[in-house]
């Protein structure tokens, strides 16, 4: 069942954006940015509790719905809410994933494991897709999906996380094939990024020796992630779709080019 975590607003003339797996980090990073820019967002989670919490933080602008983006039924159902409520959907972020298992060795690799993984991490953006692109079409929307640069360089111990953003960014090409023109579709793929809020990173600042493995001299951040999103939802970034974009500080080429 997905209820509002608070009484709707009577109308809104802004746009309006569905981001998922916002509860907390990177999710809740580029759904702050957007309210930033006058977007009307609604934040979906699994995390009742904390996702009510945070939306009251970030205002009037933000509304919170509870989702499993791998169930039909809960993605058919929260989409059908946002457009009763809203009347039209401009954007949508797919963020929700699921990491572990990680440090699983690949003979004690689950298959219930992998299976959730795969199906939060790739089946989950293609219910989204399918249920959001007439409405997205409609106001020439579009689509931005949360990859890995661990698609591309992966660590040990992590197929099934590797092996689900990979197939994002295959099913990223292939909507953007399927849906273009009218809607655009690109992934951003976060290296080592520090999703932690702005006063745990105060509190307990990474070394010198971490921001001195990346080229650009800083390890990123969820603002560094939150703002290639929000470029690519915007109106300037209307010629760009079916690209992957890789925010890392160069930390790939540097692992690539290093010897």
């Amino acid at each position: 069942m997905i209820e509002w975590s608070r009484d709707a607003a009577a109308a809104t003339n802004g746009r309006v954006a569905l981001v998922t797996g916002a509860a907390r980090g990177i999710g809740l990073g580029i759904a702050a940015w957007l309210i930033s820019e006058g977007w009307q967002v609604v934040l979906a989670d699994l995390d009742r509790e904390r996702g009510s919490k945070v939306s009251k933080v970030l205002g009037e602008n933000a509304w919170f719905i509870t989702m499993d983006v791998a169930d039909e039924k809960q993605v058919a159902q929260g989409v059908a809410e946002v457009l009763g409520q809203f009347g039209r959907l401009d954007a949508l972020v797919c963020n929700a994933a699921v990491a572990d298992p990680r440090n699983i060795t690949l003979e004690s690799l689950d298959l219930a494991n992998w299976n959730r993984v795969l199906a939060v991490n790739l089946s989950g953006p293609m219910l989204l897709a399918k249920h959001c692109a007439p409405y997205l079409r409609a106001h020439g929307g579009a689509i931005v999906n949360l990859a890995s640069t661990r698609a591309r360089q992966s660590e040990p111990d992590t197929e099934a996380y590797a092996a689900s953003k990979g197939g994002l960014l295959a099913l990223t090409h292939a909507l953007a094939m399927s849906l273009g023109p009218e809607v655009r579709v690109n992934a951003v793929s976060p290296g080592w990024i520090d999703a932690r809020d702005p006063g745990a990173r105060r509190a307990e600042p990474l070394s010198d020796a971490d921001h001195a493995q990346h080229p650009a001299g800083r390890v990123g951040t969820v603002e560094d992630v939150a703002a290639m999103v929000a470029w690519l939802l915007s109106r300037q970034a209307g010629f760009v779709t079916g690209q992957e974009f890789v925010v890392d500080g160069g930390m790939s080429k540097k692992m690539i080019y290093s010897e």
